[in-house]
C-alpha cells in the first residue's frame, strides 16, 4: 500500500514565488472549515478544498505553472468582484469554454454539473465550471484569486 500524500508533500513542489501565498490560502480555508484532499496526478499534485461536501477549489500543475480552479457556485453573490480582475485574468475567463449544457441542456452529459451564467465587465458569460475560473498563480493574480476564493468559501458556508 502506498503512503498517503500530504499537503506538506504538495507545498514542497510549489515554486518559491507562490509558496507563501498557497500556505496563507490553505490556512484561511482551513479556518473556514474546509477539508483538503491531496492526490498525485499525472501532472503533479492535485489539492482539492471542499466545504459542506462540495468542492470549492483545487490546485493543479500544468506546463505553464501552478493553477487554481475555483468552483464559483455562488458567483451571483459576488459577481461585482469580476469587474476588478486584471486583464489577463478577465481574458482567461473569456477564453474558457462555453457551457454546452447552459446553451442546450441535451448537448452535454446529463451527469455534468452545469456551468456558470454571469456578467463580466457588462458581457454575459455562460462558461463551463471546469475552466471558467482557472487562473495561473502569479504576483499580479494572487490578490484577486484570494478575494474570489474567500468570497466563495464564505458563500459556501452559509
Amino acid at each position: 500500500m502506498s503512503e498517503k500524500v500530504t499537503f506538506h508533500d504538495f507545498i514542497g513542489s510549489v515554486d518559491a514565488e507562490n509558496q507563501e501565498f498557497v500556505i496563507d490560502m490553505h490556512d484561511e480555508l482551513m479556518k473556514r472549515g474546509c477539508k483538503t484532499d491531496v492526490k498525485l496526478a499525472r501532472s503533479g499534485y492535485l489539492v482539492t478544498y471542499s466545504l459542506n461536501k462540495k468542492s470549492i477549489a483545487n490546485y493543479v500543475f500544468r506546463k505553464k505553472g501552478l493553477l487554481v480552479r475555483i468552483y464559483a457556485n455562488h458567483i451571483a453573490s459576488y459577481m461585482g468582484v469580476l469587474d476588478t480582475l486584471p486583464e489577463d485574468m478577465a481574458r482567461a475567463v473569456c477564453e474558457a469554454p462555453v457551457c454546452k449544457r447552459l446553451v442546450d441542456p441535451s448537448a452535454c452529459n446529463p451527469k455534468c454539473s452545469m456551468g456558470y451564467d454571469f456578467l463580466l465587465k457588462g458581457q454575459r458569460m455562460q462558461k463551463c465550471r471546469n475552466g471558467a475560473f482557472m487562473f495561473l498563480l502569479s504576483e499580479e493574480n494572487n490578490p484577486f484569486v484570494k478575494t474570489l476564493l474567500l468570497r466563495e468559501a464564505e458563500a459556501s458556508a452559509l
